[in-house]
């Protein structure tokens, strides 16, 4: 969604703002701040794994601005690190981090622990006409989930979907149902990963109340009642939890699992890769709604304001069309732009070639002819996470 991979006086001034702004204030710009006089050098981290999409576009910036940024460096955490990595830092007014690349996941410990910097409507000059060039599903993404504080740079419908092996699975599971006796029927068989580290887990976690119809997908509190008591069912027959996506491709490739949860970027790039045998299939649960994930590009709060100026402008190259068409990687998060006019024909060569191969003409069908809704917002989604770790997740350990 999210993973990959710190001057002055009582007033204490934080990496060029002051302790009022570190506390949740904003900075005193009426808007973005003006580009620096001498380049800088900007610091990426992804906890969710954005830099596979867009680091050549990153990198394009660097080359066609350097008066602007001098160098970027990029590194990688995993995402349950982050939101006590910046905290850490800001307490210590030494923020090294200058945007951060993070799934929905990242985003809500983000905001939780109120480490992000708002950066609209507050800076909405460096953005003309946002929200008309978003694609409407990560517009809505955008408005719902990233609330100012997180940016959408990449958007893909995601799932959930299942993966199978068709030389090892004759009966196809077509429902909540079939999955859970396929399940008791070859114990250890199936597998999907800890829903707080994994865009598949989480999906299929947050897919689940549509597909059993439960009486509040977006209340996993009060209306996923359905939705625990099956995954508590599930987890008997499931031998343990990865704590990423990776883990479950690699098993599944090897051939010790027949069937993982999968989303449309997962399911093309490992076949890509070779990690997961191109033969593979997906499919379907009856009552099936995509629920849609994102990568947003999120600003630190406690970053120097000339650093804050090409953040900024880094985030709005970003989002134009020539910079999205890199979104279509090896299939990473696909489709993968999130602005509207950005067909595969803009994007390199060879991304074209392996969506060609590895990409599935029913994909365009289940796009148009299934419902695309929002996953949890950030408070509910933290809320979701630590719940299917008391009830489901505890259950088993490796």
């Amino acid at each position: 969604m999210g993973n990959n991979q710190y001057r002055m006086s009582r007033r204490v001034l934080l990496g060029g703002m002051t302790a009022s702004a570190m506390a949740g204030a904003m900075p005193a710009w009426a808007k973005a701040p003006a580009l620096p006089s001498a380049p800088v050098v900007i610091t990426v981290m992804d906890v969710g794994g954005a830099l596979a999409l867009i680091q050549p576009a990153f990198e394009e910036y660097a080359k066609t601005y350097p008066e602007r940024a001098s160098r970027v460096i990029f590194t990688k955490a995993p995402v349950t690190e982050l939101a006590g990595k910046l905290k850490a830092q800001q307490s210590a007014g030494r923020v090294d981090i200058d945007i951060v690349l993070t799934g929905s996941d990242g985003l809500a410990a983000g905001l939780a622990n109120e480490t992000w910097l708002k950066i609209l409507p507050e800076f909405a000059d460096k953005f003309p006409g946002i929200e008309e060039n978003y694609e409407p599903a990560a517009l809505a993404l955008h408005k719902a989930q990233g609330d100012g504080f997180g940016v959408v740079v990449n958007y893909y419908p995601s799932g959930p979907l299942i993966e199978y092996d068709p030389e090892r699975v004759k009966k196809v599971p077509t429902s909540a149902e079939e999955l859970l006796a396929y399940a008791k029927e070859n114990p250890g068989r199936f597998m999907y990963a800890r829903p707080t580290n994994s865009g598949p887990g989480r999906t299929f976690m947050m897919g689940l109340p549509y597909i059993l119809g439960d009486k509040d997908p977006q209340d996993p509190v009060n209306g996923w009642e359905k939705t625990w008591a099956y995954l508590a069912d599930l987890g008997q027959y499931i031998d343990y939890y990865p704590a990423g996506t990776g883990a479950t491709m690699k098993e599944f490739g090897e051939g010790s699992r027949d069937i993982i949860i999968s989303t449309t970027g997962w399911d093309i790039n490992p076949r890509a890769l070779g990690i997961v045998p191109e033969t593979a299939k997906i499919g379907t649960l009856k009552g099936f709604h995509w629920v849609s994930d994102a990568f947003f590009m999120c600003m630190p709060k406690g970053i120097a304001d000339d650093k804050a100026a090409v953040v900024l402008d880094l985030m709005a190259f970003l989002l134009t069309p020539k910079a999205q068409a890199y979104s279509y990687d090896e299939g990473y998060l696909y489709p993968g732009p999130a602005v509207k006019n950005v067909p595969l024909s803009m994007a390199p060569q060879h991304s074209q070639d392996v969506i060609k191969q590895f990409g599935r003409e029913e994909y365009a069908g289940l796009i148009a002819n299934n419902p695309i809704e929002l996953p949890l917002k950030p408070d509910k989604m933290v809320i979701a996470f630590r719940k299917w770790d008391e009830l489901v997740g505890s259950k088993k350990s490796k």
